[in-house]
This record gives C-alpha cells, sequence and structure tokens, in this order.
C-alpha cells in the first residue's frame, strides 16, 4: 500500500495541471486516487472500480496541497464499502474546509513567510544562498503537506475530520498570519535599504516620500486608489523619469 500511497502522491503534483471550469480539480483528484482502488473486488476494469473512479473524478475544488486528504479519505471508504452517495456528500464537505485550512495556511502564511525571509537573506547579502534555502524550505514544507494529507485521508476514511482537528494543524494556522506580518515586517524595509543604495541621497528622499504618499492614499482613499493601481502609477512615472533622465 505504501507503493500506490506514494504513486497517488506523485499524480497529486500534476492536480493543478488538471484544473477546468466544469470539475475544477476533479479530474486531477480521480487520477490521483485511481492506484488506490487498484485492489477493490473485482480489480481494475470491475464494477467497483470502474464506479470508484468515476466517482472521484467527478466535480472537487480545495487547495492543491491538502487535496490528498479527500483522495485519500474517499479511497478508504471505497474500501470499506460505503456508499457512494456518502462518499460523495464527504468530497462535497470537504471542498471548503480544506480550501479555507490550505489557504490560510499556505497562501497567506507558509508562502509569503518563506519569501520574505529569503528576501530579506539578499538584502542582507547572502544572494542566490538565501534563494536557494527558500526553494528547499518552502518545498520540503508542502511536500510533507500533501504527505501527511494523503496518509491521514487512508487512515481516517469517513472519520477524516480527526485530522482537521489535529493539534499541530490548529496552531500552525492561528501562528501563519502572525507569521508572515513578522516576515513582511522583516524584509520590507531592508529590501528598500538595498534597491535605494544604488541610488543619490535625494533620490532615497524623494522614494520614501512616494511611499509615505501612496500609503496614505491607500489608507485614506481604499475604494480609489489599490496596491496594484499605485504600483503600476509608480512604474508608469519611473519608465517617463528614465527616458527623460537619459
Amino acid at each position: 500500500m505504501k507503493r500506490r500511497l506514494g504513486t497517488a502522491l506523485l499524480r497529486l503534483f500534476t492536480l493543478q495541471g488538471s484544473w477546468n471550469y466544469e470539475r475544477m480539480i476533479g479530474v486531477g483528484t480521480g487520477v490521483a486516487e485511481e492506484p488506490l482502488l487498484r485492489d477493490l473486488p473485482g480489480g481494475p476494469g470491475g464494477p467497483a472500480y470502474r464506479s470508484a473512479v468515476a466517482r472521484a473524478s467527478r466535480f472537487f475544488n480545495a487547495h492543491p496541497y491538502l487535496a490528498g486528504l479527500a483522495v485519500g479519505a474517499a479511497a478508504r471508504a471505497e474500501h470499506d464499502g460505503a456508499p457512494g452517495d456518502q462518499i460523495e456528500r464527504l468530497r462535497t464537505a470537504l471542498c471548503g474546509p480544506l480550501g479555507s485550512v490550505g489557504d490560510r495556511l499556505v497562501w497567506a502564511g507558509w508562502l509569503p513567510l518563506t519569501a520574505s525571509l529569503a528576501i530579506a537573506g539578499v538584502a542582507l547579502g547572502l544572494g542566490s544562498a538565501a534563494v536557494a534555502a527558500f526553494l528547499v524550505v518552502y518545498n520540503l514544507g508542502h511536500v510533507a503537506l500533501r504527505w501527511w494529507a494523503l496518509r491521514q485521508g487512508w487512515q481516517h476514511g469517513l472519520k477524516v475530520v480527526v485530522a482537521l482537528q489535529a493539534p499541530w494543524l490548529q496552531r500552525a494556522v492561528a501562528l501563519a498570519g502572525p507569521g508572515m506580518a513578522l516576515g513582511a515586517g522583516l524584509s520590507l524595509p531592508l529590501a528598500a535599504v538595498w534597491l535605494a543604495g544604488a541610488f543619490e541621497p535625494w533620490a532615497r528622499v524623494a522614494l520614501a516620500a512616494c511611499a509615505g504618499v501612496g500609503l496614505l492614499a491607500i489608507r485614506m482613499l481604499p475604494r480609489q486608489v489599490s496596491g496594484l493601481r499605485l504600483g503600476l502609477g509608480l512604474v508608469a512615472v519611473a519608465l517617463v523619469v528614465g527616458w527623460v533622465w537619459r
């Protein structure tokens, strides 16, 4: 079974490549779950196998790093002989929690935290070593999360909600936001100083003034000024100034 779990894990890495408007990542979850269904009664090609693969490939949408939890749980439920409609309800019920937890833990926590620390490392002179460390640490974390999710899903089956209540996962989600804020707060001033190092003193003052005005505009006019609009505006101004300056 460990070999089939390993095959399912490898297939989970292709999950986002299967995305489409009709089933979201449903086709990808079906492909990832298929190795775990081969020893159902009747074997590959049997009625149980075909029905299970069809169910696994229906609509599903969740965070890709935690989708393995649903893949493992659904496969285990198939082996336990759970009714098909119950398995479908399980997959539907897991969409929201897996998406919410994954977004808060990874997209709003682990990724910006590790990226911010890498930026701080570059600004402190570590160069490519900081980038390499980011790639290693971030990917070790997300691969471990994928493997944990798949194993927990297979272990608990229909009772997979137990895995989402794991104390370490709850603590990690709670610390993700503050950790991201700490990393960003550390990296932004270091990166600003590093990037401004090549400018004359008067230009640094001008850059600081632009940043201050931009922050005030975002705070006082949130509907009219967004971070994206401000960034694009500053890029346009920089291009014009650079063209005139030369």
